[in-house]
């Protein structure tokens, strides 16, 4: 397991914030209340654990097929469904959408090899991932990628506790399925947009991982 160059800055001021108060715990409560001090302290310390676990990068055998599209994140699924695209498509698309709590690995990745032929930044709202209208109206970040007649739309969706998305690519860049796509911070939502017809691979409330798990079959 490796931690995320995303996690690297606020990893070090989480780790400066814990320092900074168990010393002064240390110094102005401890005497008096030694069992406070030692109750921040460990609060403190599984704050910490879990900042750093929330920007952990598991070792795993990543799923790579040509005729398969791989999950784009951790997490639940909470949609499948037909859908109207009015961002990019401007038709009919099946919409498979990812949530991902607190908990689960952040990074998220190329679902497929390709092209990336479109690349847009939204702002927007912070209503909770699992709300409908926040495909729609929530701070995200969409990218189409192309392979032969075949095009996807990944949607990186804010949620209520996520306040800083990031997206590595940019139109006419070429990538490759499970390399990093980008990573979201503090839990949100992966919307995946597939031509209408699509086999899906995955059913709803299946937890699935980012870059093993096969979500749909082109």
């Amino acid at each position: 397991m490796t931690i995320h160059k995303e996690g690297y800055k606020t990893i070090a001021i989480a780790t400066l914030v814990f320092t900074v108060l168990n010393l002064l715990s240390f110094f102005f409560i401890s005497a008096a209340a030694p069992w406070l001090s030692w109750l921040l302290l460990i609060a403190l310390f599984g704050l910490l654990l879990f900042i750093i676990s929330f920007f952990r990068i598991p070792n795993r055998v990543m799923t790579v097929s040509d005729k398969q599209v791989i999950c784009p994140a951790d997490g639940k699924v909470v949609v499948i469904e037909e859908i109207t695209d009015v961002e990019y498509f401007k038709d009919r698309r099946l919409q498979v959408s990812i949530f991902m709590s607190p908990a689960n690995v952040h990074v998220n990745r190329n679902p497929m090899s390709g092209e990336v032929i479109y690349s847009q930044y939204h702002k927007g709202k912070y209503l909770v991932a699992w709300d409908p209208k926040s495909s729609t109206e929530n701070e995200r970040y969409s990218v189409v990628i192309k392979k032969g007649n075949t095009e996807i739309l990944v949607k990186q969706i804010a949620g209520a506790l996520a306040k800083r998305i990031v997206n590595y690519l940019r139109p006419g860049m070429k990538v490759t399925q499970n390399e990093e796509l980008g990573f979201i911070k503090f839990g949100s939502r992966v919307d995946v947009l597939l031509p209408v017809g699509t086999h899906i691979n995955v059913t709803l409330n299946e937890h699935v991982k980012g870059g093993v798990t096969v979500l749909a079959t082109l």
